[in-house]
């Protein structure tokens, strides 16, 4: 039986060129991400392959030219920038005689030293178990977790030896308790409808300064530091806009190129709080060359979210760096769509807070519903959220209500209480009635 070789922390990074990102770029990142692991990064070795090798993905002659690399930096750590299979990883520490860690366990590495919330170790413990059972498929007959060294941070256990059998039992508990934490987050969002806040979230790449942003916007006092994933659980404040409105902001864990689909099915209670939420700042690093990049990954993982159609305004972050002035850009219809701002010098922010409350009030949408008698718990819906206005009795014993909620909350409700809507599109975007009568 081959037993995994120890962790270390002198790293050698490797990567293959196949055309599909920038090179230098790519690298660059994944240094980073090496750095916020706290692997200490002694050679990068780089090269181009337009296929990759079944067998150790690399290929033999540069597994040989690795080899020496690791003997001539006393390396112990190979960190490779693309996703290997277990046999491809199982070959390559084969080889090598050292622990190799390809892109996705080395972000679970991350998320392993960020959670501090009890979801947040569900969260990562479960992403981690999924991991290692696909590892367990062709790889190792187990795989022994211990503390300390990148890519042996285990789910929250030493010396855990997990067959499949075991791994199963595990992750339909940890499934069951996040189910529950699911839940606990639904009444919440519940409760703020009926008060009527509307829920900001802040969504990014990571290290665009989310985490700088909302400290100042919250006055909060989560963690944030100069690098990738620095901050990991979602933290929620009651804030204070212009005019005298109040919104729930949160801050969400950041985005990356190739997140690992074991993340986002994990943090999918988290993420939640983003397909919900009634604006998104999209938070931008002006000062970034690859910034439209950024935002395409970001797109893409919003739209595998489902997210895509909730309203965004771009937040252009670290103007300070970037030597622009503070400014609010709006459409041909008046409406703010990015807020060029500093978190660290605060220039811009109340700005921000002005163009957050013009975007949140602005999609207010009236609504027209007929009901039926028998449709009470529909009714009584409606009167839970705050926002009928007016209520008749048509000639055929209709209850006719008018409502003012968010476009989207309106929209929900008609989508999944089986109600229609017809647009009025000759109506101000302000208050946009919605004639809706049921099925």
């Amino acid at each position: 039986m081959f037993e995994r070789p120890g962790g270390g922390e002198r790293a050698v990074l490797v990567q293959l060129d196949d055309g599909s990102v920038d090179p230098a770029e790519a690298l660059d990142e994944f240094k980073a991400l090496a750095d916020s692991a706290g692997a200490q990064v002694v050679g990068a070795h780089t090269g181009r392959r337009r296929t990759p090798d079944p067998r150790t993905f690399l290929g033999s002659g540069k597994v040989a030219e690795i080899a020496e690399r690791l003997h001539a930096e006393a390396a112990d750590l190979v960190l490779v920038n693309h996703a290997l299979s277990p046999v491809q990883e199982r070959n390559l520490e084969q080889a090598l005689r050292c622990r190799v860690l390809d892109r996705t366990g080395l972000i679970l590495d991350i998320f392993a030293q960020r959670a501090r919330s009890h979801e947040g170790k569900l969260q990562v413990e479960l992403a981690q178990l999924r991991h290692i059972a696909s590892r367990l498929v062709r790889g190792w007959s187990h795989l022994e977790r211990q503390k300390g060294g990148i890519g042996l941070r285990g789910p929250g256990e030493t010396q855990l030896e997990l067959d499949r059998r075991m791994l199963g039992t595990r992750i339909r508990q940890l499934e069951k308790r996040l189910g529950r934490v699911r839940q606990q987050r639904d009444q919440g969002r519940k409760a703020r409808r009926r008060r009527d806040l509307p829920a900001v979230s802040l969504v990014g790449y990571t290290n665009a300064g989310k985490s700088t942003l909302f400290n100042r916007i919250a006055d909060s006092g989560v963690y944030s530091a100069d690098q990738l994933f620095a901050t990991l659980d979602t933290t929620m404040r009651r804030i204070e806009l212009a005019g005298g409105e109040a919104a729930v902001v949160a801050d969400t864990v950041g985005f990356i190129r190739d997140l690992p689909p074991q993340l986002v099915a994990a943090f999918r209670s988290t993420l939640e709080e983003v397909v919900e939420a009634d604006l998104l700042l999209h938070v931008v690093d002006a000062a970034d060359p690859a910034r439209p990049e950024h935002m395409a990954e970001v797109g893409d993982v919003l739209e595998a979210l489902g997210a895509e159609s909730v309203p965004q305004l771009v937040v252009y972050n670290k103007i300070d760096a970037h030597g622009v002035a503070p400014r609010v850009d709006r459409d041909d219809n008046g409406v703010p769509v990015a807020v060029w701002v500093s978190a660290v010098t605060g220039q811009g922010l109340e700005a921000l807070l002005a163009a957050i409350a013009e975007r949140v009030s602005a999609d207010k949408a009236c609504g027209t519903i007929e009901l039926s008698p028998a449709e009470g718990r529909l009714r009584a819906r409606f009167y839970s959220l705050g926002e009928v206005l007016d209520e008749a009795w048509t000639e055929d014993g209709r209850i006719r209500l008018t409502v003012e909620l968010p476009r989207r909350e309106l929209e929900r409700l008609y989508r999944h209480e089986g109600l229609q809507a017809e647009l009025d599109s000759e109506t101000p975007p302000a208050r946009l009635p919605v004639g809706m009568v049921a099925h």
